[in-house]
């Protein structure tokens, strides 16, 4: 059989690319709230509009559905993963971002948050097993080589410049964020950006008053807020239903696109100077990620009898009987051999 492309039929890539577009967006809005906000606290009030927008989501969500959510919910099982999400994901990765970014010029920093991907895949290859082939291989080298050029920008100085550090400091903390992640995201989504959103928001919240942060104005805190929702909020819940049809290596990769947006925005709006260096990383960042874009996986795999809980269709890997519309419940998978482009998903994590 005749590979096919599996941009033309996956539903988690629209996941991904519209989780990319609401993040990458947010990083320029996070550069202006700068100026007028200590970089911690502004982490604490995005993450806290991320869950608060969430938390009324939810229960919009239970009252015109009447409490079928149509989503499993998290378990006891899933809390250390997802402890160990919100610390590097919620904590250590966006103070760290914005850090950077009060160093380093938002269009230079959207582009290296391309990073986050790079440090996704490798932990999702090299840690968790997740199958890799050389043109993926090959991609994250040149987004890596464009991270890289954009750092250094040309101008060999002394000393270490503490701004880009930070922010791949930030981006290998969402790259095992994202890992960590994927081990729950069969849970509800909603659920696990709105937990993350608080837990997240307080931590960063009680660290910048700790240290003497002054509280913005109302109308700075509304607009975090409202960025917080956009940006992390729902970008997150996109991003865990991406995990879940594409698993975590290419679902970061998708992400990667979302400083290209970051990147545009500033260039327009905030008025940052475009360079040749910042043309070229472009470039290979762009080689990178159509390189991954453009993958095509396909081959006889077998399924091992399975056992888990997520919301679902009645569809070839869902073959039990009980009405058509989306539903979750504890339901087992019998032994299946077959054919047909996959991804690493729920059901496909078999070895190569």
């Amino acid at each position: 059989m005749k590979p096919i492309s599996l941009i033309t039929f996956q539903p988690g890539v629209s996941f991904a690319l519209a989780a990319a577009l609401l993040f990458g967006a947010s990083t320029p809005v996070a550069k202006i709230l700068l100026g007028q906000v200590d970089p911690i606290l502004l982490a604490g009030l995005l993450y806290l509009g991320s869950g608060s927008g969430l938390a009324i989501w939810r229960w919009l969500r239970f009252r015109f559905q009447r409490g079928d959510s149509q989503e499993a919910s998290l378990q006891l099982s899933d809390l250390p993963w997802l402890a160990g999400a919100i610390l590097a994901g919620g904590v250590v990765g966006p103070v760290l971002l914005m850090v950077g970014l009060a160093l380093t010029p938002a269009s230079s920093a959207s582009l290296l948050l391309n990073l986050e991907g790079v440090f996704t895949a490798v932990i999702a290859w090299f840690v968790f097993k997740e199958h890799f082939d050389r043109r993926i291989a090959v991609g994250m080298g040149a987004i890596t080589a464009g991270g890289l050029l954009l750092s250094w920008a040309g101008r060999p100085e002394l000393g270490v410049p503490w701004g880009a550090v930070a922010i791949v400091g930030a981006c290998l903390a969402w790259g095992i964020d994202n890992n960590l992640t994927r081990k729950v995201s069969a849970g509800d989504p909603v659920q696990i950006a709105g937990v993350k959103g608080f837990i997240a928001g307080a931590v960063n919240l009680l660290i910048a008053l700790t240290a003497g942060a002054p509280l913005p104005g109302v109308l700075t805190v509304l607009t975090a807020a409202v960025m917080g929702f956009l940006g992390y909020g729902v970008s997150l819940v996109l991003f865990v239903l991406a995990l879940r049809h594409l698993g975590t290596a290419r679902t970061g990769a998708y992400f990667s696109l979302a400083p290209f947006a970051g990147a545009l925005i500033s260039l327009l709006v905030l008025g940052d100077h475009l360079t040749v260096y910042f043309l070229v990383a472009a470039a290979l960042m762009g080689v990178g990620v159509w390189l991954h874009l453009t993958e095509r996986h396909e081959h006889k795999h077998r399924h091992q009898p399975l056992e888990h809980d997520h919301r679902h269709v009645h569809d070839e890997h869902h073959q039990h009987g009980h009405g058509e519309e989306p539903h979750s419940h504890p339901h087992s998978h019998p032994e299946m051999r077959h054919v047909h482009p996959h991804y690493p998903d729920l059901h496909h994590r078999h070895g190569h």
